[in-house]
């Protein structure tokens, strides 16, 4: 059975003092880099599980129509659930860090990704680049906030989400 929340009277708020005192040592120590890891283990198919900290494994799959199950989502769509996910945390803690009540956040994302050239296999020209070419997110907010707040309050989140800057940067990617 799946439950979907569509609303509350407001979401579980964050920490606050928690959330001063990550601000804190943010601008105490601005160079801190954190290094996360990830192991995925290929388990048959293309069915993949991947380990990240002490976490029970996060499945990743492909559909039918990619030759996989469709036990769980592919890596493109776990692409979108990380910018969304990201993108609501910085949404929920900067609305707490200006005591602005949420009662409704939900992020609909929808990418245009092109496959054809998937594992070698096409074009690959300057016309037809592999991967996502647009990517989409409408976001639902309900809070005690007028539009332009949440407005302001959107904008600053995507521009300092570690996941859409990563997507809208080149990064240097090394493969062994």
């Amino acid at each position: 059975m799946k439950i979907v929340q569509t609303s509350c009277t407001r979401l579980d708020p964050i920490d606050k003092a928690g959330l001063e005192g990550l601000i804190k040592a943010g601008k105490e120590n601005p160079n801190v880099i954190k290094t996360l890891k990830c192991k995925t283990v290929a388990e048959g198919k293309f069915r993949h599980a991947n380990y990240i900290r002490d976490l029970p494994a996060y499945i990743v799959d492909e559909p039918p129509t990619l030759l996989g199950e469709d036990t769980a989502p592919n890596p493109s769509e776990a692409l979108l659930a990380a910018l969304g996910s990201c993108l609501a945390v910085g949404i929920h803690a900067n609305a707490i860090a200006q005591n602005i009540v949420i009662t409704k956040l939900e992020l609909e994302l929808e990418g245009d990704l092109n496959i054809t050239a998937v594992w070698g296999t096409g074009d690959l020209s300057k016309d037809k680049p592999l991967g996502f070419t647009d990517v989409r997110v409408k976001v639902i907010l309900e809070s005690n906030a007028d539009e332009k707040t949440q407005q302001e309050l959107i904008a600053h989140a995507t521009k300092y989400s570690p996941v859409a800057n990563t997507i809208l940067r080149a990064v240097n990617l090394g493969v062994s």
